[in-house]
């Protein structure tokens, strides 16, 4: 009897052992086979999960404006006074709908080439607004003009141009003239040939972004999605030095098993060149664990605080002598004209920078970038793209829109938010699909080494406690 005890209690102390023993192997072949699977999963090439949401995105994306209506223009013409502006928005478009287009695929080198469509849905239930609603704001043409034509003689001839067509520094344009274009009256002036459709975005619709050619991650899972040429070049040519360099991905994805050390760096075209982001902070988003990675007030600081940016220091007069910041010049990606990008009302810019203008007021939690990051597959499950748009405006004397100007002006146009969120339904298929099943497989680890653990103890108790009790 007391052998039957004894024996079964050994059994049951076995028993334990072997399932806490089968706990601790699951642990590092179980991790085995998600990195496994994981690693095949997200190649970009025909039947993965990757490839298919690469191609044509399964997120909705919108595209959010808000226009900075200049509230005393005849002021600032007339006396140089500060600029007045009220921000009014949004006015929302989807964007990114199309598929990825002209995929070809170079296997000996592992590279996916493409080209990204350009497409804008206006979506009024979704605008405070209509398309047709009337701002006051900076004449695009009349600004760029003294930028395009720094000749004296060739900016006399302008400015009769600009008198004859009654233009002025400020003008009224409808949202959908300002954003996709419109033809300018003082343009279709000019003698000889010239384009003479302005618009900030103009042209957009029917356009397309790329070629791009990125890394499938075939060979090498840590290089998927890195882009390796944008338009057939490795580099830019807009900037001197590295800040030349077209460095990660599209922002869309990122090489999977990201960690909080990470930098993700991405190249935008929007901007016209890389920048990165560092994590913020872990959320739960639909039931998927993510990281929030932000782009950094570093990322727009002066050379003096970030010698890295160096290289992005190019007019000296707007950055005086590279000590202002939190603006970038863009012109040489945009034909030469005055452009400057900003995060929104001047977030993270030195105060000189804002200060001709009035009712901006920046905000860490509406105009900050962020990307939710999940860490396993690295898919950007969620983002908020947000950055605004100014022109330069200088004094000119021989134009007489501008000829009382004491100052240079960086004026505002316009802020966009850009935001995509992984719908209910993807979230739910990627909750089973990957996030369902490591839980799962961690959850049949933990039981299983917990109640073996449990087992063996006990049961060993109970068997020195009869023997104990045996021998006596």
């Amino acid at each position: 009897m007391g052998c039957d005890r004894n024996c079964g209690l050994i059994a049951g102390a076995v028993i334990g052992a072997v399932l806490a023993l089968l706990g601790g192997i699951l642990m590092p072949v179980g991790d085995m086979l998600i990195e496994k699977t994981i690693k095949k999963e997200v190649v970009l090439e025909e039947g993965t999960i990757a490839f298919k949401n690469w191609v044509k995105t399964g997120t909705e994306v919108y595209r959010q404006f808000w226009i900075f209506d200049v509230q005393n223009a005849q002021e600032v013409v007339a006396n140089s006074s500060k600029i007045k502006v009220k921000q009014r928005g949004p006015y929302t478009y989807r964007v990114r709908y199309l598929a990825k287009e002209n995929i070809t695929h170079d296997t000996e080198n592992h590279l996916v080439s493409f080209v990204q469509p350009n497409g804008a849905i206006f979506e009024p239930s979704l605008s405070v607004g209509t398309e047709d609603d009337t701002m006051t704001v900076l004449n695009l043409a009349v600004a760029a003009a003294p930028h395009l034509y720094p000749n004296a003689f060739v900016q006399v001839v302008l400015n009769s141009l600009i008198k004859k067509s009654k233009s002025s520094m400020f003008q009224n344009r409808t949202v959908k003239e300002l954003l996709w274009g419109y033809t300018d009256p003082f343009l279709s002036l000019v003698p000889y040939p010239v384009n003479t459709k302005v618009g900030v975005f103009y042209p957009y619709n029917n356009t397309v972004d790329g070629v791009y050619s990125v890394f499938s991650g075939k060979d090498n899972v840590s290089q998927v999605a890195i882009i390796d040429t944008y338009k057939g070049k490795k580099n830019l040519s807009y900037w001197p030095s590295y800040c030349d360099m077209i460095n990660g991905t599209d922002a869309a994805s990122f090489p999977p098993f990201v960690e909080k050390t990470r930098v993700l760096r991405f190249f935008s075209s929007d901007i016209c060149r890389s920048i990165y982001a560092v994590f913020g902070a872990e959320i739960n988003l639909k039931g998927i664990p993510v990281y929030r990675f932000v782009l950094p007030s570093m990322a727009f600081a002066s050379p003096l605080q970030n010698p890295d940016n160096h290289c992005f220091c190019t007019e000296k007069v707007i950055s005086n002598n590279c000590t202002s910041y939190g603006v970038l010049d863009i012109g040489k990606c945009k034909e030469g004209k005055p452009v400057y990008i900003s995060l929104p009302h001047f977030l993270h810019a030195s105060p000189d920078i804002g200060e001709p203008i009035e009712g901006l007021s920046p905000n860490e939690d509406e105009h900050t970038t962020y990307l939710d990051v999940e860490p396993i597959t690295g898919f950007t499950l969620r983002f908020a793209k947000r950055l605004q748009i100014n022109i330069l405006v200088k004094p000119a004397k021989k134009i007489e829109a501008l000829k009382n100007l004491k100052r240079n002006y960086i004026v505002p146009i316009l802020w966009l938010n850009e935001t995509g969120t992984i719908g209910d339904e993807k979230a739910a298929q990627f909750r089973k699909q990957v996030t369902g099943k490591i839980n799962l497989l961690g959850l049949v680890e933990i039981i299983l080494l917990t109640v073996g653990v449990v087992m063996f103890v006990a049961f060993m108790i109970s068997y020195c406690a009869c023997r104990s009790k045996g021998k006596r």
